[in-house]
């Protein structure tokens, strides 16, 4: 693979549609990181019988620790995932790709990994058959989200995949309905105002789930597929499709500077911390948490994608280190293997057993946690994603026409970009 050329000095030059993969994989390595010491932290300060916090003796360390990201995960990928549906809708991009082949793509890129990692941990954990056969057939399934019982067994992370596999399936639903809808109107600012008003629509829709819950039926936060399913959890993902409708509608307008930026990001950095903080049961916003994060999110994403090309802000270098883009390459092994295998060294002796050797745990588990993450993803991932180049944009086999191969090196691949800055 051809390294990517040294940063050139300002002013840059204008970006491609994917120039900001690489700040976002920064992202994507913060966010693993963080959820790898949440476990940590939730197997040494356990949560008690109402699902509130683990205790900890500094509380403000304490809001940051369980500060959750799962929708930063959800607001990424939504936004990711609805660029070509929006730029089709509202400004005509023919560029789509088909529904099924969406879904072979997102298939290869996540399947291949889960279903290795499924088995061989249910396997260790069921040594005699049947073994929980539910279990085992619920996470194959993706249905786990909505079994009280088990919705945390096998891969507990994993819960979260099933809502990102409920997501693909809205989106390639709505997608296309969409861009046919947009095709009818004459001005674009009437498309931009469909597409808007359905992300809002979406966002808005589990928040009246959770309200009618909580509110009229009275339902206890502790009922996971309640509060946890896809009719709960979807705004994360309206939120991500309202940010990449907003960048296509805006286009190179209203960039901000890098000070807008910093502040923007900054104020939504507070934001999150402070929802943490004050996220306890008995507090009205512990029962928002998550549509109420999932703006916050918004915001600091809006604020790194869509900032003048002129300067970058200074904490934009952090996202672009070698580092942590090299963490975010391996996120979603990271989030497949780590908390089997915390369990695994804690079981075995490996990690303190007392409360204060959390830091040291910390140490041991996000180390072992990422050298296992980098075997996983070339070993497995990487291998599995590159069957999506068995189908063009259009969804054709490509060794069935010449020019495929002209259009595989030309077609952008955010993945690429990032693993020259990795290497």
């Amino acid at each position: 693979m051809t390294k990517s050329p040294a940063p050139q000095p300002q002013p840059l030059p204008k970006p491609s549609r994917g120039s900001r993969s690489v700040e976002l994989q920064g992202f994507r390595g913060l966010a693993a990181l963080s959820t790898v010491v949440f476990h940590v932290w939730q197997q040494y300060y356990v949560y008690d019988a109402q699902g509130a916090h683990p205790p900890i003796d500094t509380p403000y360390l304490g809001a940051l620790i369980s500060l959750e990201v799962i929708d930063l995960f959800f607001v990424m990928s939504a936004y990711l995932l609805t660029l070509s549906y929006a730029r089709a809708a509202i400004d005509g991009d023919d560029r789509t790709r088909p529904g099924r082949d969406f879904l072979f793509r997102r298939a290869t890129r996540i399947l291949p990994l889960y279903f290795l990692a499924v088995l061989v941990v249910w396997s260790a954990r069921n040594p005699s058959l049947p073994g929980d056969w539910r279990d085992l057939l619920e996470h194959l399934t993706f249905t786990h989200v909505f079994d009280q019982k088990r919705i945390f067994y096998t891969l507990g992370p994993t819960w979260s995949l099933s809502l990102e596999i409920a997501f693909y399936l809205t989106l390639v639903a709505v997608g296309p309905l969409a861009i046919r809808a947009c095709r009818r109107l004459s001005t674009r600012r009437a498309r931009v105002a469909l597409c808007a008003s359905g992300c809002a629509a979406l966002y808005l829709a589990p928040v009246a789930w959770i309200a009618v819950a909580h509110h009229a039926l009275g339902v206890p936060h502790t009922n996971w597929p309640v509060y946890f399913g896809p009719q709960a959890r979807l705004g994360g993902f309206a939120a991500g499709m309202l940010l990449a409708v907003v960048l296509v509608a805006l286009g190179e307008r209203g960039r901000v500077s890098a000070g807008w930026a910093t502040a923007t990001a900054l104020t939504a950095a507070a934001g999150l911390y402070g929802l943490s903080y004050y996220s306890a049961p008995e507090n009205p916003w512990h029962t928002y948490y998550h549509p109420l994060a999932a703006l916050l999110w918004f915001a600091l994403l809006y604020a790194t994608l869509h900032i003048r090309t002129t300067a970058r802000p200074r904490w934009h270098a952090l996202l672009r280190s070698r580092w942590l883009t090299g963490v975010g390459l391996v996120s979603y092994s990271l989030y497949i293997w780590h908390e089997p295998l915390m369990l695994l060294l804690y079981d075995t002796g490996a990690l303190p057993r007392s409360q204060e050797g959390f830091p040291m745990a910390v140490v041991f588990v996000v180390a072992a946690g990422v050298l296992v993450a980098t075997v996983s993803y070339w070993a497995v991932e990487y291998p599995g994603s590159l069957l999506a180049g068995l189908r063009d944009r259009k969804g054709r086999p490509r060794e069935f026409y010449p020019e495929a191969e002209a259009e595989a090196e030309a077609e952008p691949e955010s993945r690429r970009e990032v693993e020259a800055v990795v290497r």
